[in-house]
């Protein structure tokens, strides 16, 4: 496996479900990261086709989180990288804002009874939510509803004419604003100037990205990701070693070998699913970034 960042699709049924904690197992044991929208799954406001009421994604979320934090990157200290989005007409939207602040005030009671506060300790470990990143996906409509103090409603993942509640937009947004000062989640996405900006606006919506989001592309697609070292390109000019100057012409040599080295490896890796493979294969998409650019900065 050698790309490094994942998007999943989820249906809203059992298999589908089960299936994404399957792959998003497989993928934090090779060191990579994934990002889902799980909005096609019910909400707790609706029915199941057999009775009762469905569990809804925030539910889900928590099986998600236990996966990912018994199942290290890569075998590495570090924790699984995870992306969860949920859509700000979803009728399970304010649960999604408030879960982790919900947990991370857990988390403090257990620290003020003496509990380990690390970011590894017990009191962490043992609340949900602390192994993704969280974020609301929100249209320009929303956001003008907000400068307008406007209403906005959710409405049933089944049944997209029913409308299930009713806000005013700025109290969403005051929770998202509050919920990030809390404990930094949940984050927003903005799907309008995201799929205005899409680059195969052909094919399909984009609705979710990695968990860094520099990666926003179809469901069921995985980049292959890489990044240049820059002050190995920072070449000495005569004797003084404070004289220097960035080499742009090897710059730009290695750019041209690793994107076509990143190209060789599209067809030559592994994938996790079928569905990232083949779009994989049809779509190439490719990842080339730098490291360093602070200490470039300082150094001239």
């Amino acid at each position: 496996q050698c790309s490094a960042c994942f998007i999943n699709s989820v249906q809203d049924t059992m298999d589908s479900i089960l299936t994404l904690a399957r792959t998003e197992g497989m993928l934090f044991k090779f060191g990579s990261g994934t990002g889902t929208n799980l909005s096609p799954i019910r909400s707790s406001r609706e029915l199941l086709a057999g009775g009762g009421t469905a569990s809804g994604p925030v539910s889900f979320m928590k099986g998600y989180d236990a996966f990912a934090g018994v199942i290290k990157s890569g075998g590495k200290t570090r924790r699984a990288a995870k992306m969860v989005i949920l859509d700000a007409d979803h009728p399970d939207i304010v649960e999604f804002i408030n879960c982790k602040v919900e947990e991370e005030k857990k988390a403090w009671a257990l620290i003020d009874a003496g509990y380990d506060g690390s970011f590894t300790g017990p009191a962490y470990s043992s609340v949900f939510f602390q192994n993704s990143n969280n974020s609301v996906r929100v249209t320009d409509d929303f956001m003008r509803a907000v400068m307008d103090d406007g209403a906005w409603e959710t409405k049933a993942v089944l049944d997209r004419t029913r409308v299930v509640d009713r806000y005013q937009a700025r109290d969403l947004m005051r929770l998202i604003a509050e919920g990030t000062h809390v404990c930094g989640d949940p984050g927003m996405q903005f799907d309008t100037t995201v799929n205005e900006w899409h680059t195969c606006p052909a094919t399909d919506r984009i609705y979710a990205s990695n968990p860094c989001s520099e990666y926003m592309f179809l469901n069921d697609s995985a980049c292959n990701l890489s990044s240049i070292n820059l002050m190995k390109f920072v070449r000495p000019v005569g004797d003084d070693p404070n004289n220097a100057e960035f080499d742009v012409v090897a710059y730009k040599a290695a750019i041209r070998t690793l994107i076509t080295a990143q190209e060789i490896i599209v067809d030559n890796a592994s994938y996790p699913t079928p569905a990232i493979e083949k779009n994989s294969h049809a779509y190439r998409p490719l990842g080339l970034g730098y490291a360093n650019l602070g200490a470039l900065l300082m150094s001239r």
